[in-house]
């Protein structure tokens, strides 16, 4: 038997060859209702040949839980040098029309079993925990690529997952995008108007809006330093330096207010506070340091 030929019993149709042209039915829009692993091989490869009669035969014992869609690079290149496969043989699972995990190279049976076993198991709170922390990690190393490619493999996994879309939108504000963000928010259903993650990026949202213009600061500094008591400048000041990413400095200018005139502008400096530290986060330390503090002022 030829390596692109299907076996006997793929006629239950969970193993099949495809095209550049069939990709898209036979892969991405079929990943919309079960996964779908895309077995990369070309004829002269020997390992290509090692591993299709092992992960056809994982494949048809694990009942339908997946197919496998097999598709040569020498015939059909232009898919995988966009998924930018440059060795084989390569396989990548789809879920939901989307990329979402893969392996390279020949398995041995158990962890092919045990790779399908992962793709298809309901995601639990501590996988989605671990992808949230790799993509924050990313985030925070300023891989906005990888960052978007892991909240976006998350999403594929759990389409409700809200954390992922505020992951998706904080990529897309640190990339400048904030005109991209607000059309994603936009377009989610108004039942998630209220969730916390989403809430967080909207008001991060407001604040990359505040974005200073040049000389702004200094020019709100030297107003305060004409007049200390001046709590219209001071706040305004507090929101420009917040979203040039001076985050201690903008904390200081607002307690500074709550400390003087609680009632200011209706309290306007406390919730002023409550909101940078929403955009910030809960987990931020500059948040988690500013709340204590603001507990300090409040309740002392």
């Amino acid at each position: 038997m030829l390596l692109n030929e299907a076996p006997a019993d793929a006629a239950t149709g969970l193993v099949k060859d495809t095209t550049t042209a069939n990709f898209m039915v036979d892969v991405v829009q079929e990943s919309r209702t079960q996964p779908v692993l895309v077995d990369f091989w070309a004829p002269w490869c020997g390992p290509c040949k090692q591993l299709a009669p092992v992960l056809e035969k994982v494949v048809q014992q694990a009942g339908g839980k997946v197919k496998l869609v097999k598709m040569n690079t020498d015939e059909h290149p232009a898919v995988a040098g966009q998924l930018g496969i440059k060795s084989l043989p390569s396989v990548i699972a789809f879920v939901d029309g989307q990329p979402v995990d893969g392996f390279l190279g020949v398995q041995p049976e158990g962890q092919i079993r045990a790779f399908i076993e992962r793709l298809t198991k309901p995601m639990d709170a501590a996988d989605a925990a671990a992808m949230l922390e790799q993509a924050e990690a990313l985030l925070a190393e300023n891989d906005l690529a990888g960052a978007g490619e892991v909240y976006s493999a998350l999403l594929a996994m759990n389409p409700e997952e809200t954390r992922a879309m505020a992951g998706l939108v904080r990529v897309q504000i640190a990339a400048g995008d904030v005109e991209g963000a607000t059309e994603f928010l936009d377009s989610l259903s108004p039942l998630l108007v209220n969730d916390p993650a989403l809430a967080a990026v909207r008001a991060q949202i407001a604040l990359a809006g505040n974005a200073p213009e040049a000389g702004e600061i200094a020019g709100l500094e030297a107003k305060l330093s004409a007049d200390p008591d001046d709590h219209q400048s001071r706040s305004d000041l507090a929101v420009a330096l917040a979203a040039a990413g001076r985050k201690e400095e903008a904390v200081d200018h607002l307690l500074a207010i709550v400390r003087k005139d609680r009632a200011w502008n209706e309290d306007g400096a406390r919730k002023q506070l409550l909101q940078l530290f929403e955009a910030w986060g809960f987990a931020d330390p500059v948040a988690v340091q500013g709340r204590r503090r603001l507990s300090s002022v409040l309740f002392s």
